[in-house]
């Protein structure tokens, strides 16, 4: 079974925006509510999509400077990164259904 991985500030570069496939970043925090209740979402779109898309987690309190050049404001925030490039952003609690919604049109099948 495929899980989320941790990135931070120092290996966000190489992990996540020089990844030749698809990286779903979940910018959470270890106190919010509804992170933790998109989390179980998270861990089964990591498992479902293995090989066509890396899906990381980034510790909002402990790597702020992420946080702060891709402005995350609320959380969770989730973007999807292609080619080095934030293409898909989710704030907030969303089902499961409206994320792969955001994100499936951009995975090669």
């Amino acid at each position: 079974m495929a899980k989320p991985f941790a990135v931070n500030d120092n290996t966000f570069e190489e992990q996540v925006l020089d990844s030749e496939q698809p990286v779903l970043v979940d910018f959470t925090a270890e106190w919010c509510p509804p992170c933790k209740m998109i989390a179980p979402i998270i861990d089964e779109i990591a498992d479902e999509y293995a090989g066509k898309l890396a899906v990381v987690k980034l510790d909002t309190d402990d790597n702020p400077n992420t946080v702060q050049m891709y402005q995350v404001m609320g959380m969770p925030t989730v973007i999807l990164f292609k080619g080095g490039q934030a293409i898909e952003r989710i704030t907030g609690y969303v089902p499961k259904e409206r994320l792969l919604q955001k994100i499936t049109p951009h995975l090669s099948m």
